[in-house]
């Protein structure tokens, strides 16, 4: 500019600044929105779901199944329905006969019977032939006991109809095991989720144990304890298998 004329009087130059000021606003501008840009895209990838991995349903089962144990150890895989809840449950259902709940609760309570039964049968045979209280067992219901068998008959048919017509309708009212009008019948306080398992398993060890001296008696016809001092004694020449071999001697 010529001497007297300053630049910010000029109008070209005022012009040129506007020019600049908004080119440079301009930029600032685009780097500004490719920055947010490419935060934005930043936070959504760090919040985004991780990708999806398929899991089997054999997997599944064997995550649910972890937490207890099942009948065998290495097993990965519980039947839907056994899932845990049920005193000695350790999911061990091959034919699937729990599958409907309904049969579930009347087998549990079947078992449940069993297992006394056999838990007081293995408890009365080992006692009689520990203590050589009279003959074999299996020989007992052979015995005359100065008693008639149609009166013998004649008292315990109604007599146990009806203990058990009352059993069976006080499990289907209240789904507790009892004895008359007491459910669930427990005279000593031992009613508790603990007993219950330990119940359920030495009444599964008693059935086993009873078909065990049934068909030892059919095969070596003697008592239990009787066979086990037997073994004792001579372990190779009186076991199983020895005795399996002369089945046909013994009736």
């Amino acid at each position: 500019p010529g001497p007297g004329i300053t630049a910010h009087n000029h109008p070209a130059s005022d012009q040129f600044a506007k020019m600049a000021a908004l080119t440079t606003s301009s930029v600032t501008a685009v780097c500004a929105v490719r920055g947010a840009k490419a935060k934005f895209a930043g936070s959504r990838a760090a919040f985004a779901a991780p990708a999806r991995t398929a899991v089997s349903s054999r997997t599944s089962l064997t995550v649910k199944a972890a937490g207890r144990d099942l009948w065998l150890r290495d097993s990965a895989v519980a039947p839907p329905h056994l899932d845990g809840t049920l005193p000695g449950d350790f999911g061990f259902d091959p034919l699937g006969l729990g599958a409907d709940p309904a049969r579930l609760k009347y087998y549990q309570e079947a078992e449940l019977m069993n297992s006394r039964w056999a838990m007081m049968a293995v408890a009365g045979i080992t006692t009689t032939d520990a203590l050589n209280i009279g003959g074999p067992w299996y020989e007992a219901g052979a015995g005359d006991y100065d008693f008639p068998i149609p009166a013998l008959l004649a008292v315990q048919f109604p007599v146990m109809g009806i203990l058990e017509l009352k059993r069976i309708r006080g499990w289907l009212a209240t789904g507790k095991s009892g004895v008359n009008s007491d459910f669930p019948w427990d005279p000593m306080g031992m009613n508790n989720d603990a007993m219950a398992v330990k119940e359920i398993k030495n009444g599964r060890l008693a059935m086993i144990a009873f078909v065990g001296v049934v068909v030892q008696a059919i095969v070596y016809r003697t008592g239990p304890v009787a066979a086990l001092k037997d073994h004792v004694v001579d372990p190779f020449g009186c076991n199983m298998a020895t005795n399996i071999m002369h089945i046909g001697s013994t009736f």
